[in-house]
């Protein structure tokens, strides 16, 4: 007979990896979940490619947690990247690294690798009860759930909470956990976009003419605009190359949700940010220079980028649309934009749109075992927490690994 009942709340990848460690150590393991069925978020995301991890070297890998790293690498340490490799192939899942170094299973889909983990998680004895909202704690320290068939109360010897972020509402991951926690004396940081589009004034030339249109090969970085020289590199922050999508009012696209804590910070400071971008990141900057001032004679300035750069379409359309009229016909000011061309950004999108979020439960509300101090026997994982990271598998992999840490302190505490 199982020692312990422990219920687990979310059915998220850091739910399911939670319930999976306690069942395997033994333990009695409810999962309950608001929606009608489990993992939707994942799901959604392995619509276009479920990307697991990430292929790169662990200290890089580490440094997409930014000043979290080392708290995440705690959770990691048990659970990293290959080990989430190695996992999902004892469910018959094969992964593969893409060119980028992100890696996806070989179906590149979630759903074959949510149906074998949920059989393998029944048949080790999870019970999963879905249209169970969780609403917090009654006088006697029970769990209250809110189900169709009415209220219910839960005992449990544990519980872990792995309850989402704050975006997504639709499919289960609407932050209502957070001023519940909070009454309860839990610190919690407000929850915020993270990888998301941001706003910017663009005219209704540049809508009409490049609204959905790509910037592809270029590189970008968060300009400090509280340096002494705003217009001069920002050495603390290195260049990343990727794609940007430009959209009719801001930007969106991976290389936006790699800069997108600095751009919010940035944000949140001045109420502005301002992007950098190289245009031509495989060019040198006099070489640039050399181009846009070899004579043009009676050729327009965009005819003569796009013989002499190659410059035409979206960057060109951006080039125009971020200079003034007078750098852009100074020669010395056009080709150093096109190296660092600033791009400012006024806002950012609702938090329902974005990938993700940031906030949520500080780590210094909890112990080494992600346990609450504020409330012994309650532990917490995945994107509730209060740790953000990039598109690219950092997500994930991070939520896996939060899950079986929360799962193996509660067995730790219950031991």
């Amino acid at each position: 007979m199982p020692s312990h009942s422990i219920a687990v709340i979310g059915g998220g990848p850091a739910g399911l990896m939670a319930a999976e460690t306690l069942a395997a150590a033994g333990a009695c393991v409810d999962l309950y979940d608001a929606m009608p069925s489990v993992g939707r978020k994942f799901l959604l995301a392995g619509r276009g490619g479920l990307n697991l991890t990430h292929g790169e070297p662990l200290p890089a890998f580490l440094s997409r947690y930014r000043e979290q790293a080392p708290w995440v690498a705690s959770w990691l340490a048990d659970f990293g990247p290959q080990a989430l490799r190695d996992w999902a192939h004892g469910l018959g899942v094969d992964t593969f690294v893409g060119t980028s170094g992100r890696v996806f299973p070989a179906g590149m889909k979630a759903a074959p690798l949510l149906r074998t983990w949920l059989q393998r998680l029944r048949a080790q004895g999870v019970r999963i009860h879905a249209r169970h909202r969780w609403t917090g704690w009654d006088e006697s320290g029970q769990l209250r759930f809110s189900t169709p068939a009415g209220e219910t109360h839960v005992q449990a010897d544990a519980v872990i909470l792995a309850l989402g972020g704050g975006s997504w509402s639709r499919l289960g991951s609407d932050g209502a956990w957070a001023p519940l926690l909070a009454g309860k004396g839990v610190d919690v940081m407000p929850l915020q976009p993270a990888n998301c589009g941001f706003h910017a004034d663009w005219s209704a030339h540049f809508q009409e003419h490049h609204a959905g249109e790509p910037l592809k090969s270029i590189a970008a970085h968060v300009l400090d605009t509280a340096a002494p020289d705003a217009a001069a590199p920002d050495t603390h922050a290195p260049w990343q190359r990727g794609e940007i999508m430009l959209t009719r009012d801001g930007l969106e696209g991976g290389l936006v949700y790699a800069l997108s804590a600095g751009l919010r910070q940035a944000l949140d400071r001045t109420g502005e940010a301002v992007l950098a971008l190289d245009l031509l990141p495989d060019r040198e900057a006099a070489w640039v220079a050399g181009q846009v001032l070899y004579p043009r004679g009676a050729k327009s300035w965009s005819s003569h980028l796009r013989s002499r750069l190659n410059l035409h379409g979206a960057k060109a359309g951006l080039l125009r649309e971020c200079l003034g009229k007078e750098d852009y016909a100074d020669p010395a000011r056009l080709a150093a934009a096109i190296k660092q061309l600033p791009v400012r950004l006024n806002g950012i999108r609702p938090m329902d749109e974005a990938i993700s979020t940031a906030g949520g439960v500080r780590s210094q509300a909890m112990d080494e075992r992600l346990m609450l101090r504020a409330l012994p026997g309650v532990f917490c994982a995945g994107e509730m927490l209060d740790w953000d990271a990039p598109t690219g598998g950092y997500l994930l992999t991070a939520c896996f690994a939060a899950g079986r840490a929360a799962a193996r302190g509660a067995l730790a505490w219950l031991h």
